[in-house]
C-alpha cells in the first residue's frame, strides 16, 4: 500500500488582492496530482473550481468570482490529500462601477441600472442617472415645506437634471444647516469633478494603453509590409490584389449572407421590441400584479409599485403608457374604498387601524380618514354599550352562579352574626349548606361589570387613536413625511372640541346607564324611560353595592391611567359619590331589618353578668355593618368624604339612631310577650349548630314574664354601660361624625326603657308584699287598743320578709347588680304601707304599742342594708305615731323579743346582710 499524501497547503498567491474574475496564480505543496484529483477550490469563500486550470502539484491558475467576504483563504481539496489548509489570503476589492456614458477600453457587459429602493418616501426615477450627493458631503434636509419651496421660486427647481436648475433652492433644501466651511469643500470636490471630466480621454488612453500598444504593432508590421512591396498603385501590386480579393469577398459573404443578414435584421427590429418590453414591463405588468398583491394583502408592494409608477408615467404623453396607468388608477381607486372599508369595518386592532390609515393617507385617498375612524369607533362604543344594557333588560344574557342564602339576594348580617355565634360556641366552621341555596349574581351588578368591560376594552384604544392623530404618529414613527404630520397636527387642532365632546358624550352615556340600573331616581324624568327598564329586577344590597362600587372605581382608575383630563371624568366621579351614598344608607335600612329580627334569637340564657347573648350579637351586628362600609366610605384620590356632607351626615345619623331605637323597641317588645309566643319564637329560631343552645332547649329552661323583665333590665344596663360606648368608638374610628348624637339618643331610650321595665316589675313584686301587709295585721279581728301582752313577731311579718327573700333569690339568680336596687324599691314600699298603717290605727293601747314597736323594729332591722332616705323616714314616722316606751321592763321586753326573732330565722336573714349582696369581681 502506498503511504497516505499530506493534505494540500498553499503558501502564496499572485497577485494578492484584486476585483472579481481578477486571474491569480496559486502556489504550494501538494495541490493535486493532476486536474482529476482537484475536487475543490475557493476563495474568499466563493467555489472557483470552474475557473481553475491545474498546471503542476504546486501551481493553480484560476479566476476570482464575485465572493462575499472582503477577504479570505486559499482552501484547495483533492481526493488524495483532502481539505487542505493556507498560509495566505487574498483580499476582493471592489470593482468600480463604469455607467452606461463611461468610456471604457474593454467590453463591458450590460448591467442593470435599474434603482432597486422600495423607499416610496425616497423615489426617484428609476431611469435616472444622477448622482444622488454632487457635492460630497453630508446631506442636511430642512424642514422647510415643498409648497413654500414654489412659492419662493416661482418656475425653478431644485432637481440639478432639471433645466430649470436653482442652486438656492438646492442648498436650502439639502444644505440648510451645513457650514460654510463644508460649501467651500464640496465647491473644491466640483472643480475636481469637472477637471476629471476634462481628462476623461487621457485617462481612456491610459486605461487600454495594452490594447492601443497591439493595434500599433499590427499597423506598423502592415506598413512594413507594404513599403518593402511599393506604394505605387499598379496593377499587379500588392495593394490592388488585397483590395480585389477584399471586394470578391464583401460580394462572396454578401450572396452568401444576405438571407441571414435579412433575418438578423428582424431579429435585430424583434429584440428591440422585446427589449422595449422588457423595458417597461414594469408598468405592462403593474395591474396584474396589483390585483395580485391585494388579494395576498401585501398593500406595501402596491402602493410602492403605484409611486414607482406614477412618478415614471404620471405625466407621460405616449398613448399606450396612458391606457395602461389609466388601469393602475381604476385598481388603485379601488384598493382606496377596500382600505376604508376595512378601516370602518368593527372590531378592529389599534394596530390595523393605523395601518389602513397610513394606506390610505399614502394612496392620497380623499377626506380624513383618520377622523372617519374615530367617528366610527366612537358610534360603535355608544352601540356596544347600548346592546349591553338591551340585553340585560331582555333577559338574554345569564349571570354567573353565586353562593348565597335562599330566598334573599344578600348575605344578611344576621345571617353572618349566626355563623359567628356557632363559631364562638363550638360550631363547625363550614356550615353545612344545601345545593338551594345557590342563586345567580343579580342582573344589575352583572351589567355594571359587563358595561365597565366594554368601556375599559375600547377606551383606551379610541384614546389612543386620537393621541397618534394629534401628534402625527399616525403617518410616520420617525419624523418623516413632514407634510402630513403637519396637516394631521392642523386637523386635530380644529377637531380638538368634536373630539371632547366624544369622550363626554361616552362617558354620560356610561354614567346615565349605571344610574338608570342603580339610581333611577337621579335621572331626569325624560331620560328615566331611555336608560330605565330595571324595575322587576330585585333592588341592591350594600354587599353587591359595594362590588358596584369596587367595578366603578377600576373603571375610573384605568381611564385616568390614561391622561384623560379630570374634567372629562368629572360625571363618573359625582356617580361614585351617588353610589356610595347609596351603599350607605342601603346598608343601614338592611342592618335597620335585620336588627328587628334579632329578638327572635333571644334564648334567655344568662352569664356570670346577668346577660344574654342578644346584646353581644346586637354589638356583632352593628360592628360588622361597619366593617361592610370601610371600602365604599374609604375615600379614594380625587374622591370626596361622603361623611362630611351635612346631608349625608345627618341622614346616617337618623339612621344610625333608628337602628339603635329599633333593637331598644325589640327590648320592649320581649317584655311584653307571652310564654306562648316566646316558646313559639324560642323553637323557630333555635340555632341547631350551637350545642350549648340545643342543651338549653333540651333543659326546658322556660323564664317567668318577671324574670324576663329582670334579663331585659340587666342587658339595658349593659348595653349603657359597654355596647353603646364600644360602637360609639367603632363609629368614629370609621369616620361617622354624629357618634355623640348617636350615644347620646340611645342612652336616653335605653334608660327610658329601663325605667318603665323597672317600675313593671316592682309593681309586679312590692305590690302584693305591700297589700298583704293589712290583712295580716289584722288577721284574726287583732284589735290595737285590746290585745295582750307581745310573745314575739306576728306571721304576717314573717311572710312578708319571706317574700322578700323571694324577689332577693329571683333577683339575685339573674343578676347581682340588680338586687340593691329592686330590694331598696321593695323595702321602701313596704315602709310606707306600714307607715300608713300605723298613721291609720286611732289609738294604741300599752300592749300594742309594744307589739307595733317590735313589729316595725323587727322588720327595720332585718332589711336594715337595703334601707334609702324615703324608706328611713317611713321607719321613723310609723315609730314616732306610736306610744313611747318609758318602763325599763317594757324596753327589757322589747329587745328580748327582737333577739329571739333575729335567733329564730338567722338563716333566712343571712341573704339580707351586706356581704352577700356585692357584685362578684371579674
Amino acid at each position: 500500500m502506498s503511504p497516505a499524501r499530506q493534505p494540500p497547503l498553499v503558501t502564496g498567491i499572485s497577485p494578492k488582492e484584486g476585483p472579481a474574475w481578477t486571474k491569480v496564480t496559486i502556489r504550494g505543496e501538494n495541490l493535486g496530482t493532476g486536474p482529476a484529483d482537484l475536487i475543490g477550490l475557493s476563495i474568499c469563500g466563493h467555489n472557483c473550481l470552474l475557473t481553475a486550470e491545474w498546471m503542476s502539484a504546486s501551481k493553480i491558475v484560476c479566476r476570482v468570482g464575485p465572493a462575499k467576504d472582503d477577504k479570505g483563504e486559499i482552501i484547495v481539496t483533492t481526493k488524495s490529500g483532502g481539505l487542505g489548509t493556507s498560509t495566505v489570503s487574498f483580499k476582493l476589492l471592489k470593482p468600480e462601477r463604469i455607467g452606461i456614458l463611461d468610456q471604457s477600453a474593454v467590453w463591458v457587459d450590460e448591467m442593470n441600472y435599474y434603482d432597486m429602493r422600495t423607499d416610496r418616501n425616497k423615489g426617484l426615477s428609476p431611469l435616472s442617472l444622477r448622482p444622488s450627493n454632487p457635492l460630497g458631503i453630508d446631506l442636511d434636509q430642512g424642514k422647510i415645506p415643498q409648497k413654500d419651496m414654489e412659492e419662493t421660486f416661482p418656475g425653478m427647481s431644485g432637481d440639478f437634471t432639471s433645466e430649470n436648475f436653482s442652486a438656492t433652492w438646492y442648498l436650502m433644501e439639502n444644505h440648510s444647516g451645513t457650514s460654510f466651511e463644508q460649501l467651500k469643500i464640496s465647491a473644491n470636490n466640483l472643480k475636481k469633478q469637472a477637471n476629471k471630466k476634462n481628462e476623461g480621454s487621457l485617462a481612456y488612453v491610459k486605461g487600454g494603453l495594452s490594447t492601443f500598444f497591439e493595434a500599433q504593432d499590427a499597423l506598423a508590421a502592415i506598413h512594413q509590409r507594404l513599403e518593402s512591396d511599393g506604394t505605387e498603385k499598379v496593377e499587379g501590386s500588392m495593394t490592388r490584389r488585397l483590395e480585389n480579393i477584399l471586394n470578391r469577398a464583401s460580394t462572396t459573404a454578401d450572396t452568401l449572407f444576405q438571407e441571414v443578414l435579412g433575418r438578423k435584421d428582424k431579429a435585430d427590429s424583434t429584440r428591440n421590441a422585446l427589449n422595449v418590453l422588457q423595458r417597461f414591463k414594469f408598468l405592462f405588468n403593474l395591474p396584474l400584479n396589483i390585483e395580485r398583491n391585494i388579494q395576498k394583502g401585501d398593500y406595501d408592494v402596491v402602493i410602492n409599485d403605484y409611486e414607482k409608477a406614477k412618478s415614471l408615467f404620471g405625466n407621460t404623453e405616449v398613448p399606450v403608457f396612458k391606457k395602461v396607468y389609466s388601469e393602475v388608477e381604476t385598481r388603485i381607486n379601488a384598493l382606496r374604498s377596500l382600505l376604508l372599508e376595512k378601516l370602518l369595518q368593527t372590531p378592529s386592532t389599534l394596530h390595523d387601524q393605523k395601518r389602513y390609515i397610513r394606506y390610505l393617507s399614502d394612496l392620497h385617498a380623499p377626506g380624513d380618514p383618520a377622523w372617519q375612524c374615530i367617528y366610527a369607533q366612537h358610534k360603535w362604543i355608544l352601540q356596544l354599550m347600548q346592546n349591553c344594557r338591551d340585553e340585560f333588560i331582555s333577559g338574554q344574557r345569564v349571570g354567573v352562579g353565586a353562593l348565597e342564602l335562599e330566598g334573599d339576594t344578600r348575605a344578611s348580617a344576621l345571617s353572618r352574626l349566626g355563623h359567628t355565634s356557632s363559631l364562638k360556641r363550638g360550631g363547625s366552621l363550614r356550615t353545612p349548606r344545601p345545593s338551594t341555596w345557590r342563586f345567580e349574581t343579580p342582573q344589575q351588578v352583572q351589567f355594571v361589570e359587563k358595561l365597565s368591560d366594554v368601556v375599559i376594552g375600547q377606551l383606551p384604544n379610541f384614546w389612543k387613536l386620537w393621541i397618534s392623530y394629534v401628534n402625527g404618529s399616525l403617518f410616520s414613527e420617525t419624523g418623516e413625511k413632514s407634510g402630513q404630520v403637519e396637516k394631521s397636527k392642523k386637523n386635530a387642532r380644529q377637531r380638538q372640541s368634536d373630539f371632547k365632546k366624544m369622550i363626554q358624550e361616552v362617558t354620560n352615556r356610561l354614567v346615565k346607564l349605571i344610574r338608570g340600573a342603580l339610581l333611577i331616581g337621579t335621572l331626569p324624568p325624560h331620560e328615566q324611560s331611555l336608560y330605565g327598564g330595571w324595575e322587576n329586577k330585585a333592588e341592591l344590597t350594600g354587599q353587591w353595592m359595594t362590588q358596584v362600587i369596587h367595578t366603578a372605581r377600576g373603571c375610573h382608575d384605568a381611564l385616568s391611567a390614561l391622561e384623560i383630563p379630570n374634567d372629562l371624568l368629572q360625571v363618573i366621579q359625582d356617580l361614585l359619590v351617588d353610589l356610595r351614598v347609596q351603599c350607605l344608607v342601603v346598608t343601614l335600612l338592611h342592618t335597620t331589618e335585620d336588627i328587628k329580627r334579632l329578638a327572635e334569637r333571644e334564648d334567655w340564657v344568662v352569664d356570670n353578668e346577668g346577660i344574654t347573648s342578644l346584646p353581644s350579637q346586637f354589638e356583632q351586628c352593628m360592628i360588622q355593618m361597619l366593617q361592610s362600609l370601610k371600602e365604599p366610605l374609604e375615600v379614594k384620590p380625587v374622591e370626596t368624604n361622603v361623611l362630611l356632607v351635612d346631608q349625608v351626615q345627618d341622614q346616617a345619623t337618623e339612621l344610625s339612631v333608628t337602628i339603635m331605637k329599633v333593637f331598644i323597641n325589640c327590648l320592649d317588645n320581649l317584655s311584653t310577650k307571652t310564654d306562648a309566643e316566646i316558646n313559639a319564637t324560642r323553637n323557630v329560631a333555635v340555632d341547631l349548630s350551637s350545642p350549648d343552645r340545643f342543651s338549653a332547649i333540651q333543659e326546658d329552661f322556660n323564664p317567668t314574664a318577671e324574670q324576663r323583665l329582670l334579663v331585659i333590665l340587666s342587658n339595658c344596663q349593659y348595653l349603657e354601660r359597654r355596647t353603646f360606648l364600644n360602637l360609639a368608638d367603632h363609629f368614629e374610628k370609621h369616620g361617622f361624625t354624629g357618634t355623640e348624637k348617636i350615644t347620646r339618643v340611645s342612652v336616653e331610650a335605653v334608660r327610658e326603657l329601663d325605667r318603665s321595665l323597672f317600675d313593671a316589675y316592682i309593681e309586679r313584686r312590692a305590690d302584693p308584699i305591700a297589700g298583704a301587709l293589712e290583712p295580716g295585721i289584722y288577721a284574726g279581728y287583732f284589735d290595737w287598743r285590746d290585745c295582750q301582752a307581745p310573745t314575739g313577731v306576728r306571721n304576717y311579718l314573717k311572710e312578708a320578709l319571706v317574700n322578700i327573700i323571694a324577689v332577693h333569690a329571683e333577683v339575685f339568680t339573674v343578676s347581682k347588680d340588680l338586687v340593691p336596687r329592686v330590694l331598696s324599691k321593695i323595702v321602701e314600699s313596704v315602709a310606707d304601707e306600714m307607715c300608713r298603717l300605723m298613721q291609720c290605727v286611732s289609738s294604741f293601747s300599752k300592749n300594742g304599742a309594744l307589739q307595733a314597736r317590735l313589729e316595725i323594729c323587727a322588720l327595720k332591722d332585718a332589711i336594715a342594708a337595703y334601707l334609702n332616705s324615703k324608706s328611713n323616714v317611713s321607719f321613723k314616722l310609723a315609730l314616732e305615731t306610736l306610744p313611747q316606751l318609758h318602763s325599763g321592763g317594757d324596753k327589757k321586753l322589747l329587745e328580748e323579743l327582737l333577739n329571739k326573732f333575729k335567733s329564730s330565722m338567722q338563716l333566712q336573714l343571712t341573704c339580707f346582710q351586706p356581704s352577700s349582696v356585692q357584685p362578684v369581681k371579674r
